[in-house]
């Protein structure tokens, strides 16, 4: 198939065997597995997926790689495609009697919000299997202390389990992309290690801490976290965002729910 990638999608196009080869043996499909493969672009890992699974579902927003895919993959039972945005897709309204794995090569440009679209639904995934942008892939797997561990790090850690798993050089897709990319596995939690309160005011409560990166705790959180509750807690005000784990945050948020209740609830 013959289909020049266009930008405004973020197409870069894998071809790459040994790397191909890499991936399907990363995912280890099974006979009774259901995929779900997003941006199967012109069907790279596409055929090797159908062979070795139960059910795969394809989700495609470029309509012209819609018909060559549908062209390809035609009077194949097991493989349904999708011509959809994975932004807004309800993919939980694809699982039957599994768990969905999903798998996909991420335009760079919008793959946080996909991930995190994703994550809203970890009732109907068991795992996910990504190509995006090393640096990404640093920022999500990053420790407390680390450089790169920040706002991305905390929030996909509370959410799943990051393991990231080799790189990929630009030359492994068409056009090259200007970055070196990764290929990461995303687990859910289940269930979670993490009782939040109120996941909106965690949010705004990381969101903060990272804004002034240089910043102590005390300054960047004076808004949201009275000053008592960091010494109940035994968490040093003077620290920075990146010094404290996601469970930190976690705690943090959930004393300024019980905070907020009435005094002496501490």
């Amino acid at each position: 198939m013959h289909h020049a990638p266009r930008k405004r999608f973020g197409q870069n196009f894998l071809h790459d065997r040994g790397i191909i080869d890499k991936i399907i043996q990363a995912i280890n499909p099974a006979a009774d597995d259901h995929l779900v493969e997003i941006g199967p672009g012109q069907g790279a890992i596409t055929g090797q997926l159908l062979a070795l699974a139960g059910r795969l579902d394809a989700i495609e927003l470029d309509r012209d790689l819609v018909a060559l895919l549908q062209r390809s993959f035609a009077g194949k039972q097991n493989f349904t495609l999708h011509s959809a945005d994975a932004l807004t897709f309800d993919f939980c309204g694809l699982q039957t009697d599994r768990l969905l794995r999903l798998v996909g090569n991420l335009p760079y440009n919008i793959s946080t919000p996909i991930m995190f679209h994703l994550l809203e639904q970890p009732a109907c995934i068991r795992d996910m299997y990504f190509m995006l942008q090393k640096e990404v892939v640093d920022r999500m797997a990053a420790a407390p202390g680390s450089k790169t561990y920040g706002r991305l790090s905390v929030m996909l850690q509370l959410k799943c389990r990051v393991n990231p798993l080799f790189n990929i050089g630009p030359a492994a897709f068409n056009p090259p992309p200007k970055v070196e990319s990764a290929f990461v596995q995303l687990q859910p939690w289940k269930p979670s290690p993490y009782e939040i309160h109120d996941p909106v005011l965690l949010g705004q409560l990381v969101t903060q801490a990272f804004s002034q990166r240089r910043k102590t705790l005390r300054n960047t959180l004076k808004k949201l976290v009275e000053p008592v509750v960091f010494g109940q807690l035994g968490i040093d005000p003077g620290s920075r965002a990146e010094q404290l784990a996601p469970a930190d945050f976690v705690r943090l948020a959930n004393a300024c729910c019980t905070s907020r209740q009435g005094p002496g609830l501490l």
